[in-house]
């Protein structure tokens, strides 16, 4: 693309050319430069604040002698990686960290494959008909987390809740009166469809937004060839939009692995454990025992355990781009 280039203007008293002020590589002037950066100081101020003082602040409470007394009158001692050690080497912190990785996969793998089949058919669908689902769709987005929590609440109610209701009126009798909350199994379940219900929308509408970019000719030659509709998605749509499958796994893994409020709210991690993940125990930690130490070793592990993950996928991920540049 050709760059305008623009004369220096004429001085007013002299008549001549002035010289035109210095600019850096990316055009903008050099007596200019600070302001950019004096822009975004205040939010990048404010993330710092709010995003790594904490991590800090865990990361060193983790290492002391951190419960109530310290709490209160402060002089917190420093023990090292006593806190890491104790926690290692009890057996429920392995169970808790197995099914947080269960918990993630399964939430992670219905994400996206629902969001998958829902971008595809939004690219199929009429304009009216397209419209509504993406309208519906951007509702449950926005919906608050707290409130859709408590409509799942109701739902799943033993007596009342809409859910036994339709499932008696089925014919399944074993569902009158079934208490979804007291068991694991069925409360660890509830949790899945609450969750992969709000973490659809945003993940259908980023990769129908993908699919909008690839150009029409390239499924017309396909299905021209005697393509079908798998070996298309396989060749053709996986291919193109693979950074945006890597980036949407990786936030969806993110936001899954920590999920903490609907978990608490519908079931504080019970019945008996069945639904504790790891932000959940470290919280419980906290919060029963007044172990704060050892609750922010639970978190720290947490976030290395989430770091390591999504930094191979990242590597992964620029290979692959490498490759095919």
């Amino acid at each position: 693309m050709p760059v305008a280039i623009h004369a220096p203007a004429p001085d007013a008293d002299t008549g001549r050319r002035r010289p035109a002020p210095p600019t850096g590589r990316n055009g903008v002037r050099r007596d200019s430069w600070p302001w950019p950066y004096l822009l975004v100081a205040p939010a990048v101020a404010g993330g710092v604040f709010l995003l790594l003082y904490p991590l800090l602040r865990a990361a060193l409470i983790s290492f002391q002698h951190f419960r109530m007394g310290e709490l209160i009158r402060g002089g917190a001692a420093f023990v090292g990686l006593d806190n890491y050690r104790e926690l290692l080497a009890t057996g429920e912190f392995w169970t808790v960290v197995l099914r947080t990785f269960v918990w993630t996969a399964i939430n992670v793998v219905l994400i996206v494959g629902i969001s998958t089949g829902i971008a595809l058919m939004l690219v199929r669908l009429g304009r009216r008909m397209r419209t509504a689902l993406m309208s519906s769709l951007a509702l449950v987005w926005a919906t608050p987390i707290i409130a859709a929590t408590t409509i799942f609440q109701w739902l799943f109610q033993s007596e009342l809740g809409v859910v036994n209701w339709v499932l008696t009126s089925l014919g399944l009798d074993s569902f009158r009166g079934f208490s979804w909350f007291a068991n694991g199994t069925a409360m660890f379940g509830v949790l899945v469809v609450l969750v992969v219900w709000q973490s659809v929308p945003f993940a259908a509408l980023t990769l129908y937004a993908g699919l909008t970019t690839i150009p029409v000719e390239l499924y017309e030659s396909a299905r021209i060839d005697g393509g079908g509709a798998w070996q298309i998605f396989r060749q053709i749509t996986f291919p193109i939009l693979r950074p945006m499958f890597a980036l949407i796994t990786s936030l969806e893994v993110i936001w899954v692995f920590k999920c903490f409020p609907q978990i608490w709210v519908l079931s504080q991690g019970g019945p008996d454990g069945a639904t504790t993940t790891l932000p959940v125990y470290a919280f419980k930690i906290a919060r029963a025992l007044h172990r704060y130490d050892l609750g922010s070793a639970v978190a720290m592990l947490t976030v290395v355990v989430l770091t390591v993950a999504l930094v191979g996928n990242l590597r992964r991920m620029l290979k692959q781009e490498g490759a095919e540049t």
